[in-house]
């Protein structure tokens, strides 16, 4: 294979690596100065779509054919780990004396059960994107750095302007979980064997979120009903969102005409913190527990992960470093909108770590988009869907009660 003009040599080691989506798409840019710089390890890169990887990635364990390395969403970790599919990274990552490099939200996301199933490769937070004109028409000068001041300034925004404030896609569970999290409410209890949505604090987290769509300051929408979230955003349909890091460059090449006026700002919070807690989401980097290429496939891993890397992934995708040195770098320091990211990176936290969590995530979504069309008032809501988390988790009691 011929990558940036190198050749490895003819009895390289082959490292088998699967990448996802647009870091699929770059992988093997990557690869090629890895195998520059480690002429006696070849890399074999296999691009998966991210609708596809999750079952690539089953089928290719039941099969036992997975991959010497290979992205992995942070929420599938403790998935994978929970079938014995992962290698523990702790010593070789501690080997490396990286550790105090990386945001301990990006580092904790890795870890489960007390142990390290993989690096972090780069971190997928939200934020806020907002329209700062709409707010200086409105008589706010800066973005407020509470939910309560946030709530005032969309309110003012909507007798300025008759549209709406935030938009908030009915269909997703970031939203609901973030607000939970922010007032001390953890989505499952008991050592996550039982649904936690009816504690009096996600009961309040629920109701802010829902308070949204009372006071007709979020449009009651779904992600696919929103027509064109970009042009609706240009032309002041609302006025800021929550969402990730993909949208700074999106917004840029869709929206150059207003590129002056929009900005980012971490999340507010309830408790006058800031910022507020956010999530911690994004990718990490695996070992195959039945690998026979270890050594070969953690010097890529290490390779990948290294602060240089970090900022070649963010300048060829937009994906944000999971260490500080990689901050430090101009693109990023340089880059203001960037920025707010960077102080947002202090204060994540993971979702629940149980291999459940994609299908309790998926109910939560579900939950909340009844509620907000009315199908069901929030606390029938809030009670069928800790019904349904508690079925869901009904294996993983039973498992743990006999110590397996």
């Amino acid at each position: 294979m011929l990558l940036n003009g190198c050749q490895p040599a003819e009895n390289a080691e082959v490292v088998e690596f699967w990448a996802f989506g647009s870091e699929g798409e770059v992988a093997r840019q990557l690869a090629g100065e890895f195998e520059r710089l480690n002429p006696e390890i070849r890399v074999e890169v296999q691009q998966i779509p991210w609708s596809a990887a999750h079952e690539k990635l089953l089928t290719a364990y039941a099969g036992g054919n997975l991959p010497d390395v290979f992205q992995l969403g942070n929420t599938w970790i403790a998935e994978f780990a929970a079938l014995r599919a992962l290698d523990d990274v702790a010593v070789r990552f501690g080997n490396t004396g990286r550790k105090d490099d990386y945001f301990e939200g990006a580092l904790d996301a890795a870890v489960v059960d007390g142990r390290m199933w993989a690096v972090p490769w780069y971190v997928d937070t939200r934020i806020l994107f907002y329209r700062r004109d709409l707010l200086e028409a409105a008589g706010i000068a800066s973005p407020p750095r509470s939910w309560e001041g946030w709530f005032d300034a969309m309110s003012r925004i909507r007798e300025h302007t008759g549209d709406f404030g935030l938009f908030l896609p009915i269909d997703e569970w970031e939203v609901p979980v973030i607000f939970a999290m922010q007032l001390g409410a953890a989505p499952l209890k008991d050592g996550n064997r039982y649904g936690g949505f009816l504690h009096p604090d996600f009961r309040a987290a629920f109701d802010s979120y829902l308070r949204w769509f009372r006071e007709k300051l979020a449009p009651a929408e779904t992600s696919g009903q929103m027509a064109n979230l970009y042009r609706e955003f240009g032309r002041g349909y609302f006025a800021a969102l929550i969402t990730g890091p993909w949208n700074l460059g999106e917004f840029r090449r869709r929206l150059p005409n207003i590129d002056a006026v929009w900005d980012t700002a971490p999340l507010p919070s309830f408790d006058g913190s800031y910022p507020g807690i956010s999530l911690a989401g994004g990718a990490s980097l695996a070992l195959a527990a039945a690998s026979k290429r270890k050594e070969a496939a953690w010097k890529l891993v290490e390779f990948l992960a290294a602060p240089p890397q970090q900022v070649r992934l963010y300048r060829l995708t937009g994906d944000l470093p999971s260490g500080r040195t990689a901050w430090r770098d101009p693109v990023l320091a340089g880059d203001r909108k960037a920025q707010s990211f960077r102080s947002q990176m202090d204060r994540l936290l993971s979702p629940p770590k149980v291999p459940e969590w994609e299908r309790i995530a998926s109910r939560i979504a579900a939950c909340a988009e009844k509620a907000v069309r009315g199908d069901m008032a929030p606390h029938a809501a809030l009670e069928a869907l800790n019904d349904e988390v508690d079925r869901i988790l009904e294996k993983r009691r039973w498992l743990l009660e006999r110590g397996l």
